[in-house]
């Protein structure tokens, strides 16, 4: 942990891990929303993205590690910061000095993290368990059916939902504070704080239309 004892260190490692995630949602989203459209160019993306030995070997162990060291590392820095402000003034307010979604990362991070956990335990390792344990031939026409059958219930339906907007929230201040954290800033960041911020909103709204059309797609008519 030496290279990242410094507090800038640990913004700088938290903020590329971030980046890296959000570039993997925005792929992830790009898949799922073909579920939509065109589900068998989901089923033929989804069948790649399961065999593929790149992606299945190199990009998702990255993948893990970077989930599991991003939010290691937004705890980590999270501590850090309460114990700065051990000494606090009367005088601070905090709703005029900074935003809820800032001062609430922790919350909604949490929030998030808990819902990867499901995600991994929806869609992950039933495909780990389909694949390597039960040792079944490959279908490259399944991943349609399975990801519908996983919104037919309205509890899962309601968790994904809620746990969508938290994700917005913490995409609110996180992904425009990344660029600040590794150093961007010039006549761009504007327009690019703009694209964050429209990001943040529309990517989990997408997400949560994807979820609803599924779910009420299964309704009988």
């Amino acid at each position: 942990m030496g290279i990242l004892s410094s507090s800038i260190a640990r913004k700088f490692a938290m903020a590329l891990s971030g980046l890296f995630l959000i570039f993997f949602l925005a792929q992830h989203f790009t898949i799922n929303f073909t579920s939509v459209v065109a589900p068998d160019t989901f089923n033929s993306w989804s069948h790649f993205m399961g065999t593929n030995g790149l992606v299945q070997a190199i990009l998702q162990p990255v993948l893990i590690f970077a989930v599991v060291f991003h939010f290691v590392m937004g705890f980590v820095l999270e501590i850090k910061n309460r114990k700065a402000r051990a000494i606090k003034y009367a005088s601070f307010k905090g709703g005029s000095n900074s935003s809820w979604a800032s001062r609430n990362m922790i919350i909604s991070g949490l929030v998030v993290l808990a819902f990867l956990g499901l995600h991994f335990y929806d869609f992950w390792v039933p495909e780990m368990v389909y694949k390597y344990i039960e040792s079944n031939p490959e279908e490259p026409t399944r991943y349609y059916a399975e990801t519908v059958h996983k919104f037919e219930s309205p509890v899962r339906l309601g968790i994904y939902v809620i746990a969508f907007i938290l994700l917005a929230v913490h995409l609110w201040h996180g992904f425009s504070s990344s660029f600040q954290s590794v150093g961007f800033n010039n006549k761009y960041s504007r327009c690019l704080k703009g694209f964050t911020k429209a990001f943040a909103i529309l990517i989990p709204l997408g997400f949560i239309f994807i979820a609803l059309y599924h779910h009420f797609n299964q309704l009988p008519h």
